[in-house]
């Protein structure tokens, strides 16, 4: 390998040329002509270096002290513009997953990007958001999103993959759009990354008049052939682009902002029956984000702007501009401006029917019952009085302005029709308000009653009190008895009358509520349940259905975990709390970003109610007696347990605490053995030799090769940190590392939270623990366990002393010939041990003893000493033997002496 072909040389011949330039460029003390060419020398160097190699180069050179900080600062400036390069966004992305500390399971070569894609972690992407969604001081927001919009939006099509596509669109959601002066409507964020997008599903959005998108520009415009204001093609990638950036993100409110101002259109071309319906499809897209809305925001209201706008097919009557959208080309979708004089598209009954069915099937699987029944009892208002408006009885009207169509006729069907499909689709969620609906029943019943109604109109009211009386949660004892009476008189008088079949449906009725109550009355008046426990019920239910369904995207899943964190709060009977611990440790093996930390607050909250149950499912995945579970996924279940024990706080004691710290010093002790993790290390070790014979693996000597350039130190700093990575993973059947070093810390944090609870058996063990650690283990790989066990040490400490501050008594403490131990082993380990940190670590811990011994010994010097004053001159003060003023007030006893 030569020389010049290296890519560690190549990367320092860098770093010398970028010193050297930026020397020239930006030495206050050159003369301005001389600092002019070194900034085109600079400049130049900089253009034609790669940005991968660049962000390598750059970023030692901006750490403190390294160079002057007129240098650094122009690095920093240099450094901070890289995005803006046609492929910075990637390479900055790429720099960050490859170098940040989450992503420890490769060591990265600095020299070359990846080629197979860095790991992409949580804290990756917050620290990846934070830098892009940073405008430089040099820049304004709008200026700078600008710059990176369009790789941006190259990401979000998923052109480099669907992780990166999840990643883009989360950067923008909660780095620009989830903030208020960058993503509110109208500021940069917004303008850049938005309003693009609401323009070319809505163009009435659009706040200036544009030439059309995407048609032909010729110089003759032929005026008998419709104006194309927005391609099929944009139309179609603005619609990709939503999707992607609502359903990567678990904000329900970036949902509702995104989708509201085109929420007709979104409809409009879900419920278009002749475009295509392939997985790419606008249909298919629109159809997505529909769904996603009416789950998170399904109520009567929203689908009153759907029934309302049930036949759009493109710009709303208010609109200035009209326009439609038109079919083209493989079922995809045009937006055409309407010629003057123009009509709207015809629109048959059987197209009215095809959209009620879609609309019905959608609020029925993306509602929940209680909205369902909303927006139905909302539709039957409305249809009621349309029926009896002739007879002038005065019937309800609608909650919701009644707002009419651009035709009249075809949406009084269209909502007829829709009540008709709900009926059919979901007659068991219609009743779940059934009180409302008796009191839509009986308006009507005494409306007949005044003046006889049309018979239709009557039997759909006695259908729905069919639905009514047959219903389990029907309990005829808790009806209004006002409204029963009401009820039962119109039956009669109904049942009475020559109205053909609906009399003899009159008088079925009657029995059948005469005879349910009958059965009511031999219920238990106990097994009825309240109507909030019902409630309860039913949002339980929901947000087992929004968090577990298996295409629910992340708002709904958000929304989900929201509901679920309410019923734990106000402490609802209608929790299943293992289901629920079952369901959390699921979501947390799974490892999604957004519902990591919302899980962990799930378990702080139903630990303070059922912390038993909860510490013993987490501790059982924790230990992973079955060795299922990776060590990743097992440091989440740590770090829940964490949160968990921190919110016990004094009530972390008894069996619990008892449980937790036998686990912990189970995991950090040294005699863990897992043999169907020794068993794996052996497979992959016979793969390996057998790879390594077939010349598939690189051996030492090549590997030896590819770095001969790299200096002694570079050298011997690679060979400590591929010694160290590899020394945490468990050898011969042992604990890992890592899970060995969270146990202390957790174990370190239980002290320090309730050392009391814990008690002075486990307390004494784990202090023994972490001494024959710091004594037993001393290998550079096992630093991070020395670490945590001295501060566990620490912590022990701590934990006396605010029991002792607080006067709380222990039963134990810390004896002369054990704090005499510690305190040896800890100065040999601050003077000997081969860790930098452990040694700073030793020394603060022996400090910390020598205060507190030193506190302990005030303390007690203070306690033998009497109070008051003792030989004074001349004096004898004896406060204790005090004579009492005729007021009965002490005063002192003065004698004099010679």
């Amino acid at each position: 390998m030569t020389e010049n072909s290296n890519p560690q040389h190549q990367q320092s011949k860098l770093v010398q040329g970028l010193v050297e330039a930026g020397k020239k460029a930006f030495d206050p003390s050159l003369d301005a002509t001389l600092r002019d060419a070194g900034i085109k020398e600079y400049n130049e160097l900089v253009e034609r270096t790669e940005t991968w190699v660049l962000l390598h180069a750059l970023n030692p050179l901006i750490r403190p002290n390294v160079l002057p900080p007129w240098l650094s600062q122009a690095f920093m400036q240099t450094l901070t513009l890289l995005p803006l390069r046609p492929d910075g966004v990637r390479g900055t992305l790429e720099f960050v997953f490859s170098v940040h500390p989450s992503n420890s399971s490769r060591i990265p070569d600095s020299a070359t990007p990846q080629t197979q894609g860095a790991t992409i972690t949580h804290e990756a992407v917050a620290m990846a958001t934070k830098l892009l969604s940073s405008v430089p001081s040099s820049m304004t927001p709008q200026a700078w999103f600008e710059g990176i919009s369009s790789q941006i939006c190259r990401l979000m099509d998923g052109v480099d993959g669907p992780e990166l596509s999840r990643t883009a669109a989360q950067i923008v959601g909660f780095g620009i759009l989830g903030k208020k002066q960058l993503g509110a409507p109208g500021a940069p964020g917004w303008a850049v990354f938005v309003q693009p997008l609401l323009e070319t599903i809505n163009p009435s959005l659009r706040q200036t008049p544009e030439p059309m998108l995407g048609g032909d520009q010729d110089e003759v415009i032929d005026l008998s052939r419709d104006r194309v204001l927005v391609t099929a093609e944009s139309l179609e990638v603005a619609l990709r682009r939503l999707k992607v950036l609502i359903l990567s993100n678990p904000s329900p409110g970036l949902c509702r902002r995104l989708l509201k101002p085109v929420l007709a259109q979104i409809w409009a071309l879900a419920s278009w029956s002749s475009l295509s319906s392939g997985e790419d499809s606008p249909q298919s897209a629109a159809k997505a984000l529909l769904e996603t809305y009416l789950r998170l925001f399904g109520d009567s209201e929203t689908v009153a702007v759907l029934v309302t706008n049930a036949l759009c097919r493109g710009s709303l009557p208010e609109d200035d501009t009209p326009w439609d959208y038109r079919p083209a080309q493989n079922g995809m979708v045009d937006i055409v401006a309407k010629r003057s004089g123009a009509t709207s598209q015809d629109v048959n009954w059987g197209d009215v029917e095809k959209r009620a069915v879609v609309l019905a099937y959608t609020i029925v699987t993306a509602c929940s019952e209680k909205d369902v029944s909303a927006v139905f009892l909302d539709l039957l208002r409305r249809w009621i009085k349309t029926s009896g408006e002739p007879s002038g009885t005065g019937l309800p009207t609608s909650t919701t302005e009644d707002v009419r169509g651009p035709e009249p006729a075809l949406q009084d069907l269209f909502e007829v029709t829709l009540l008709q499909k709900l009926l059919e689709k979901a007659p068991e969620k219609l009743v779940s308000r059934f009180d409302q609906l008796l009191e839509l029943i009986v308006q009507v019943l005494q409306a007949d009653d005044q003046a006889a109604l049309a018979d239709d109109l009557v039997g759909v009211v006695l259908s729905l009190l069919n639905m009514v009386v047959t219903a389990p949660t029907f309990n005829k004892s808790s009806i209004d008895q006002d409204l029963l009476r009401i009820i039962e008189a119109s039956l009669d008088r109904i049942g009475r009358e020559d109205r053909g079949q609906t009399s003899q449906t009159a008088s079925n009725l009657a029995l059948l509520l005469k005879y349910r109550g009958d059965l009511d009355q031999d219920e238990e008046a106990t097994s009825a349940l309240s109507s909030r426990q019902i409630e309860d019920r039913r949002t339980y239910n929901l947000a087992m259905n929004y968090i577990t369904g298996t295409d629910n995207p992340p708002p709904v899943v958000s929304e989900g975990l929201n509901l679920l964190s309410g019923l734990i709060l106000a402490g609802s009977p209608a929790l299943d709390v293992t289901a629920v611990n079952v369901l959390m440790c699921n979501l947390l093996t799974n490892n999604e970003d957004y519902i990591n930390l919302r899980v962990v607050k799930i378990f702080t909250q139903l630990a303070n109610k059922h912390p038993k149950s909860t510490t013993k499912e987490l501790l059982d995945h924790y230990l992973d007696a079955q060795e299922k579970a990776s060590t990743a996924t097992r440091l989440r279940f740590g770090e829940a347990l964490l949160q968990v024990i921190e919110r016990l706080g004094q009530t972390f004691s008894g069996d619990v605490a008892k449980q937790v710290g036998e686990t912990l010093l189970s995991i950090a002790g040294r005699r863990g053995y897992r043999p169907k993790t020794q068993a794996k290390q052996a497979r992959e070790e016979r793969l390996r030799e057998l790879k390594k014979k077939k010349g598939e693996v690189q051996d030492d000597d090549e590997d030896m090769e590819e770095h001969e350039d790299m200096t002694e130190e570079e050298k011997a700093t690679n060979d400590i940190l591929a010694q160290i990575v590899q020394g945490w993973d468990s050898k011969r059947g042992a604990e890992d590392i890592r899970m060995r070093t969270s146990a202390l810390s957790i174990f370190g944090t239980a002290l320090e939270t309730n050392i009391g609870g814990l008690g002075p058996t486990l307390a004494s063990g784990g202090i023994d623990l972490c001494i024959n650690i710091l004594t037993l283990e001393p290998e550079m790989e096992k630093g991070i366990l020395r670490r945590a066990a001295i501060i566990a040490v620490l912590s022990f400490i701590r934990a006396l002393q605010k029991a002792k501050e607080s006067g709380q008594s222990l039963g134990f403490g810390l004896a002369d010939s054990s704090r005499e131990d510690i305190m040896r082993t800890l100065q040999y380990i601050a003077g000997t041990d081969n860790d930098g940190l452990v040694q700073q670590h030793a020394h603060d811990v022996v400090e910390s003893l020598e205060n507190w011994q030193m506190s302990s010994l005030l303390s007690a010097a203070q306690a033998t000493e009497t109070p008051g004053l003792g030989r004074l001159a001349g004096l004898n003060v004896n406060p204790e033997d005090i004579i009492p003023d005729p007021s009965g007030r002490p005063r002192p006893r003065i004698e004099e002496v010679e």
